[in-house]
């Protein structure tokens, strides 16, 4: 396969990453997250960076068998061999692109888990500390009430 069309396909893949990666960060803001759907994002997500990950290998191989380093350098300089700059370049912006949107999920998603943690904190202070529940599911005790400060 040739240069061009792998970059090509790269970016069709990176695209679509792209879209998962809003669909999930919009599901993230919600108020309610929809736990069912940031799972299916994120299997959808697992299987395109295992087909990035394929993609990027031949385009690897390629890129030496063209004799060109395995490095940046030698990505742009076979790129430009193969009159494909363009499309080369529009592969590192989504892929920027796509580096920054995944650290800002994941970052929504720790302020998403520190907020719980939180909340669970409040809530087992609230109770003197001990759990409301025993392994079986059974309230242990009464629980005190909560404070309007929590």
């Amino acid at each position: 396969m040739s240069l061009p069309r792998l970059l090509e396909q790269q970016c069709d893949r990176l695209q679509r990453l792209l879209q998962q990666l809003e669909q999930e960060q919009a599901v993230l803001a919600e108020g309610k997250v929809d736990g069912e759907r940031l799972q299916q994002i994120a299997e959808d997500k697992r299987q395109l960076y295992e087909e990035l990950e394929r993609a990027e290998q031949l385009r690897r191989q390629a890129q030496i068998k063209l004799g060109y380093s395995d490095d940046a350098a030698g990505a742009q300089q076979a790129a430009a061999q193969a009159n494909c700059l363009p499309i080369w370049k529009q592969f590192i912006d989504l892929a920027d692109r796509t580096t920054r949107l995944n650290g800002l999920n994941g970052e929504l998603i720790q302020h998403r888990l520190h907020h719980n943690q939180h909340m669970l904190n409040i809530l087992r202070d609230a109770t003197g500390g001990g759990s409301l529940y025993g392994a079986d599911g059974s309230q242990q005790r009464t629980p005190q009430r909560i404070s309007s400060k929590a």
